[in-house]
Order: structure tokens, then sequence, then C-alpha cells
């Protein structure tokens, strides 16, 4: 048996992009343990949780409303990384990567939500 969103390419897509998040925030100073990085990871979770959640309701309007949130907290990873990049804990290659990746989830999710009625 398997649930609904895991057959999601979006909610794949999101649960990589959470586990990358992850990596790169172990990496951030000590400083932003309970700040940056934690709020870096929080919202990159918070992706793929609202995916899921949004999936198991009966109706396409309240799976949209849940698709809406996911996608703000993708756009949040992007400003975690923008602070991130300034503050000089990532590199622009793992900036770019990481900002190219959310930019397509973010474009996957609004296809997605586009296309329930």
């Amino acid at each position: 048996m398997s649930f609904k969103f895991e057959k999601l390419t979006v909610w794949n897509k999101a649960l990589e992009l959470s586990d990358e998040i992850d990596k790169i925030a172990l990496t951030f100073p000590k400083l932003e343990m309970y700040s940056l990085s934690s709020q870096a990871k929080r919202a990159a979770d918070s992706v793929v949780l609202n995916i899921a959640e949004g999936s198991t309701l009966q109706s396409n309007v309240e799976f949209k409303r849940f698709l809406v949130i996911a996608n703000r907290s993708a756009i949040e990873v992007v400003a975690c990384l923008h602070i991130a990049i300034r503050r000089k804990y990532i590199q622009q290659e793992q900036f770019k990567l990481l900002y190219d990746n959310y930019l397509s989830l973010v474009k996957q999710i609004q296809a997605l939500i586009n296309s329930l009625k």
C-alpha cells in the first residue's frame, strides 16, 4: 500500500531537496544552529509535509491551499540560501544548484496547482 503523495513527482523532488538543505545547514556555523540552520531546515521540511498533508484531503480546493503553503515555504528556503551566501556559509556553486532546483520545484508545484480544477 502507498499513499497518494508518494507517487507525486513534486513530493519526491521536495524530499530530495530537503535532504540537501539538511546537509548544508549542518555545515553552517554553530551560532546559526537555532536561527538560519533551523529556519532553512524547517522551511524545506514544510514543503514536503504540506504536499503530503494536502494530498490526503478530499477536495482539490484544500489540496491547492496546502500546495500554496508548500510553494511559500520553498520560496522561504530560497531566501535562506540568499542569506547563507551573503554570510559566506555556502559557495556560489551550491547556491546556484539549490536555487535552480527550488525554482524548478516552485514551477512544478504551481503547475500542479493550475492543473487542479
